[in-house]
């Protein structure tokens, strides 16, 4: 039962690695009609080269482990997505004025320290006025 497992998984993945070259090979000859054709077609048509062959890559791509895993990851990204509570247009009103009050803050507080301290060594090596 054992070597049955380990032989389906080899042939599986020997599938899978076939089919991402197979993905690659769609994604690069898209890329390169792109360029290639620069000069015989117009943009439109050079996009359109490129999008068929990125959406033939996706489509290919997503037949192997990788790539259901992938998709099975967004689809759980786009659920929690939307379990998120987004905040009011007055709580971001109020956050951010409570950041730029506190940025202040310390903005002032650093320029006061830097001042003191600009007074002491001034004064210690008799360099200030």
């Amino acid at each position: 039962m054992d070597t049955q497992t380990t032989e389906q998984s080899a042939a599986s993945s020997r599938r899978d690695t076939a089919l991402l070259s197979v993905a690659a090979a769609a994604l690069l000859g898209g890329m390169f009609a792109f360029y290639y054709f620069e000069t015989q077609y117009n943009a439109l048509i050079r996009v359109s080269i490129l999008l068929g062959g990125v959406a033939v890559a996706l489509a290919v791509a997503y037949q192997t482990a990788l790539g259901k895993s992938l998709w099975s990851y967004v689809a759980g990204s786009r659920i929690e997505l939307r379990k998120v509570v987004w905040p009011t247009r007055q709580e971001s009103i109020q956050a951010t004025l409570m950041i730029a009050v506190v940025v202040l803050l310390m903005a002032l507080l650093l320029w006061g320290l830097d001042s003191l301290l600009l007074w002491g060594v001034e004064t210690l090596t008799g360099r200030g006025a």
